[in-house]
């Protein structure tokens, strides 16, 4: 198999997710996790094993969990577009990558990141109301009766 040795440079590869969170709990623990990726596990009641039953359940939160991983725990530069789309576990590291010491991590730098994320966030939504089409308006509701925006007033009289 082919594939098989495509993914041995992946350090998931072979890695069970219980592992992997004894890892990066040890090294940061729960709470830089929960600030770094929001992911109410590590906040409510943190354990490994409540951590580990819902990232097994829950396929977006594991694959962010694992991409903090790859991206900061092992140091590992960003992987191209194309491997980026795939999960981390499928995704090919180039044999040149060799994993790094963990990133230097931060309350300070989490509530920073989350800071600039709210900012990204509100700026799309303001350019995506921008970009809506200029023939759809929605009516101005604001000087007609409560009766004339129920639809179902009509068939009460």
């Amino acid at each position: 198999m082919n594939d098989e040795i495509n993914y041995q440079n992946n350090p998931l590869h072979g890695l069970s997710l219980k592992s992997l969170l004894i890892e990066i709990v040890d090294h940061y623990g729960f709470e830089i996790l929960f600030a770094y990726l929001n992911i109410n596990c590590f906040n409510k009641n943190p354990s490994i094993d409540s951590a580990v039953k819902y990232l097994k359940k829950t396929d977006w939160a594991r694959e962010k969990v694992e991409a903090f991983y790859l991206y900061k725990f092992k140091s590992l530069p960003r992987a191209s577009d194309e491997q980026f789309e795939l999960p981390p576990r499928d995704r090919i590291v180039p044999p040149n990558q060799i994993p790094g010491p963990p990133a230097e991590l931060s309350l300070e730098d989490a509530e920073r990141l989350r800071e600039k994320r709210i900012k990204k966030a509100a700026q799309h939504d303001q350019e995506k109301s921008r970009r809506a089409a200029p023939g759809k308006r929605t009516p101005d509701r604001s000087n007609t009766p409560a009766s004339d925006s129920d639809p179902w007033a009509k068939w009460r009289k």
